[in-house]
């Protein structure tokens, strides 16, 4: 079966493949920190056992992080919000 994982296309022997079993063949780090796209559609991760994978899908593995911008790009000024006091005792 081929399918396309975050834009490369790999060849696998099973016929049968489910999101859980490609997180494990793939040996994605925090497997259930990351996000699972299939098709342009996201995937529950109480879903990823049942969900079977099929020759020519499009899968993406994404991982969000916090953060940001700030100060790059000419972006609005948010030096305020490095501004908080905290009390230190």
């Amino acid at each position: 079966m081929k399918i396309v994982i975050n834009g490369e296309e790999k060849t696998f022997a099973l016929e049968k493949l489910s999101v859980a079993d490609l997180l494990k063949i793939e040996n994605i780090a925090q497997p259930d920190m990351v996000s699972v796209q299939l098709n342009d559609e996201f995937i529950r991760q109480e879903e990823y056992g049942t969900t079977k994978l099929k020759e020519g899908d499009e899968i993406n593995f994404l991982y969000f992080m916090g953060g940001g911008a700030i100060g790059i790009g000419g972006g609005a000024d948010l030096s305020a919000l490095w501004r908080l006091d905290y009390p230190t005792a």
